[in-house]
């Protein structure tokens, strides 16, 4: 139901925008988030919006760097990257669920796509 697209490999300082597309509208679900895993690490939470009202949450380490929306029209959600830095090289995984449980907990979403690769080389 969710297919991530958008990863690829970039220089730091540099941006890129993942997208996530639904097979429904989003405001199928309560709640849209974005996690990574970089190799030997679990994976974490990088940003998440409320489907209806649109709050959202980030990491402190993707703060002001990284904005997630969404567009109901389009059926998608996205992460918009800015100033890359190696750290942020991982796997990217958009997910959803109805929105329960903590907003960057992976154990609170359901519904995954299959990730998408971020490099950022230094």
């Amino acid at each position: 139901q969710l297919v991530e697209s958008g990863g690829g490999s970039v220089q730091a300082g540099g941006s890129l925008t993942l997208s996530c597309a639904f097979s429904r509208s989003p405001l199928h679900f309560g709640r849209v988030g974005w996690f990574r895993q970089a190799p030997g690490k679990n994976c974490g939470g990088v940003a998440a919006v409320h489907t209806a009202g649109r709050s959202t949450v980030y990491a402190d380490s993707v703060q002001g760097r990284f904005t997630i929306s969404q567009d109901n029209t389009k059926n998608a959600a996205y992460l918009q990257m800015n100033d890359l830095k190696p750290d942020d090289t991982a796997m990217y995984f958009c997910a959803a669920d109805i929105g329960l449980g903590r907003w960057l907990d992976s154990q609170s979403y359901n519904y995954w796509g299959q990730g998408t690769q971020v490099t950022v080389s230094s």
